[in-house]
């Protein structure tokens, strides 16, 4: 299971940077490291109540309207692929699926800029489809169901430590990238290696865990893998 901000899509550092200028224009003047450590990795929902708390829910409603304003623009004009993952998508073989704190919405047009969509079409999933978002387990737990696969054969890929909580709550192992914003020491802790490059071509990052992962596979039960088709880089 991928997360999408700040694993497939380079898209942490455009959200750091607008929410800290949404905040100095409505009243909650907030350094980038503030940022990421309330908000990286939580749904737009919980940041919404985060904000709402400090500053009032007209202005957390504004504060929601400016940012995604902001954010279209800023997709459009920079958003890229986080380096390297491409060639992994192109060489994955294992059975994929997205599952992210992200609206829909806002994957499409994260996922469709960048050329990731095709990759995963069908096997998207948001925060939206549960009760809770990260750090709770709910949405790993979803994903692993509509992807008839037994949570304890999955493995999460987040750069957040709040995904790295959500993954070990549902009883999954995680791979998290500290090849991002966040600090490897908040991703580092049970059933978690921590990678800061996604390599192919020396058997390094995250294709280095392939193995890893099949272990635990391989004990669940071959049933528990699910199957999956090779996926070329879309045409």
């Amino acid at each position: 299971m991928f997360d999408c901000d700040g694993v497939l899509v380079d898209s942490e550092r455009l959200a750091v940077r607008l929410h800290v200028a949404v905040g100095s224009e409505l009243g909650w003047p907030l350094t980038e490291a503030e940022v990421i450590e309330k908000f990286i990795g939580r749904s737009p929902l919980s940041n919404g109540e985060q904000i709402a708390a400090r500053v009032g829910r007209a202005l957390a409603a504004l504060w929601q309207e400016r940012f995604e304003q902001l954010h279209r623009t800023a997709v459009d004009a920079e958003l890229t692929p986080v380096d390297g993952i491409l060639e992994v998508l192109d060489t994955l073989t294992i059975p994929s699926c997205v599952a992210s704190g992200g609206s829909h919405d806002t994957m499409r047009r994260t996922l469709g800029r960048t050329g990731i969509y095709p990759y995963f079409e069908g096997r998207i999933f948001s925060a939206s489809e549960v009760a809770h978002g990260k750090p709770a387990p709910d949405l790993f737990l979803h994903a692993a169901k509509q992807m008839g696969v037994n949570p304890s054969a999955c493995m999460v890929v987040e750069d957040s430590k709040y995904g790295i909580q959500a993954a070990r709550a549902a009883g999954m192992r995680a791979l998290g990238y500290a090849g991002g914003l966040t600090p490897a020491k908040w991703l580092e802790g049970p059933n978690t290696a921590v990678f800061r490059l996604f390599e192919v071509k020396r058997g390094e990052g995250i294709r280095g865990f392939v193995g890893w992962w099949r272990s635990g596979c391989v004990t669940a039960g071959s049933r528990d893998c699910g199957s999956h088709t090779r996926r070329g880089r879309p045409s």
